[in-house]
């Protein structure tokens, strides 16, 4: 892969996903296929990746669907599926990661021990396998964007990043292949995710600015679902992913909460 790689047309265009595709990843690819254009190449990257699971996490059960992930990559013109066994990737012995310390120790990072350190691994192992000229992502994996944002830049790899807002359900659900986990009623009191957060946009945008009146908007409209169970609500500052006493431009709310065994993440990034 990597020598095919190194003949393709410029710009070449990443985007890494762990298949179990849906609409927003199709997202993703369109957007890519839009920056490579006609002379350049899109790659999309399908690989659970099992450095980013922590033992009892999901990796077993992680959905996989290659027939139908292979057609919709197909639908949004991509030119090479990058499908690998874990044993190439990950050969008897493997014994180097990548560690972003900073921007990855909040959040997802404090609640998933190790998490980042393998997403962060496979990136950049993505990144030169495929010679990536720009890599695309989506926003609704916030923490992760700005880790590999930072990674990017600490190692001085040439790959521009280009983030893509995130793509939702019409009751405002976040697509994730994790939804598919849901039961009935979990799904629909899932929706309770995208109400807290208009909710504090809302007051937000009515003048409150105390982080932790807002984090508790946050918190009172996920209790108001009964099988939902908070990781965490919090408000952060985009770029360190630190807690913030004032919200302001740059500002995020980010949630992770579960229902039964399956975590959903979202957020909702003040930009001005």
């Amino acid at each position: 892969m990597s020598r095919i790689a190194r003949r393709l047309p410029a710009p070449i265009v990443v985007v890494p996903t762990m298949g179990a595709l849906h609409a927003g990843h199709a997202a993703l690819m369109r957007f890519g296929r839009r920056l490579a254009g006609r002379s350049g190449t899109l790659i999309a990257t399908l690989f659970v990746n099992p450095t980013q699971f922590a033992p009892g996490e999901d990796y077993a059960r992680y959905p996989r669907s290659f027939p139908e992930d292979r057609e919709l990559c197909s639908k949004c013109r991509v030119d090479l599926l990058f499908h690998p066994e874990a044993a190439d990737v990950y050969p008897a012995g493997f014994s180097t990661t990548v560690r972003e310390s900073a921007v990855s120790a909040t959040l997802c990072g404090a609640s998933r021990p190790g998490h980042f350190e393998g997403v962060c691994t496979i990136v950049l192992k993505l990144f030169e396998i495929t010679a990536a000229n720009i890599g695309v992502f989506g926003l609704k994996d916030f923490q992760q964007c700005m880790v590999i944002r930072r990674m990017v830049r600490d190692l001085n790899l040439p790959v521009r990043l280009r983030f893509v807002p995130t793509v939702r359900e019409q009751d405002g659900l976040a697509l994730s292949s994790r939804n598919r986990y849901l039961s009935i009623e979990e799904r629909a009191q899932a929706t309770v995710l995208a109400r807290s957060l208009k909710a504090a946009a809302d007051a937000y945008a009515k003048g409150e600015r105390d982080a932790e009146k807002l984090r508790g908007i946050l918190r009172e409209t996920i209790a108001g679902a009964p099988l939902a169970r908070i990781d965490y609500a919090d408000v952060v500052d985009a770029e360190s992913l630190q807690p913030v006493q004032r919200a302001g431009t740059n500002t995020v709310f980010a949630l992770a909460v579960f229902f039964g065994r399956t975590r959903l993440i979202d957020n909702h990034w003040l930009r001005r």
